[in-house]
């Protein structure tokens, strides 16, 4: 998730690692953040598939005077990198229904071919089905006087979930019209 995210960033437009850890933490929230020790390898993986590139140009622009410490280095997107995100976009994998996948996925779903985004839907529509299926199970097990405050707890998370569900079944009908929702 994190190339994905990396590549449609730079795809908006080149960046130094410093901006792009901003953006990503932006775009993941506060629950996720994305560490130098996480973002430096994937930028040097994606230089070495071919993905993206240090833009010499904008490098230059950001470089302070050759008194003070090293220039940040500028990364934009390659014609191959174009291509692998497209490719990620459009075959979404199992990691792409989680919470964090999702959420990296949607914020590109303009970018996302229609019948890829009605594929993710779907597959989150699976994952959160199943998880409120669990939290059902949970309340129903915890009684109305046992673990109060874990009882309520149970109960934000069914209604979250069921309240995502109302949204991504209202999101599955937008794209696929014809197509109706689960029992």
């Amino acid at each position: 998730m994190l190339e994905l995210a990396i590549l449609g960033l730079l795809d908006e437009r080149p960046m130094h690692g410093y901006e792009l850890r901003k953006r990503l933490s932006e775009m993941l929230g506060t629950v996720r953040t994305v560490s130098f020790g996480s973002l430096y390898p994937t930028l040097r993986r994606l230089q070495q598939q071919g993905d993206i590139v240090e833009d010499a140009s904008a490098a230059t622009a950001t470089r302070p005077p050759a008194t003070t410490r090293r220039g940040r280095k500028t990364y934009r997107i390659t014609t191959g990198g174009e291509a692998t995100l497209a490719g990620l976009l459009d075959e979404p994998g199992a990691a792409s229904f989680t919470d964090d996948g999702f959420g990296v996925h949607l914020a590109f779903f303009d970018r996302t071919p229609g019948p890829a985004r009605v594929r993710l839907l779907e597959g989150r529509r699976r994952v959160l089905e199943e998880r409120r299926e669990g939290q059902r199970d949970a309340a129903t097990r915890t009684g109305p006087t046992e673990l109060r405050y874990a009882r309520q707890l149970t109960l934000l998370g069914l209604e979250t979930s069921e309240r995502e569900l109302r949204w991504i079944n209202e999101l599955i009908q937008t794209e696929n019209p014809s197509q109706g929702e689960p029992q």
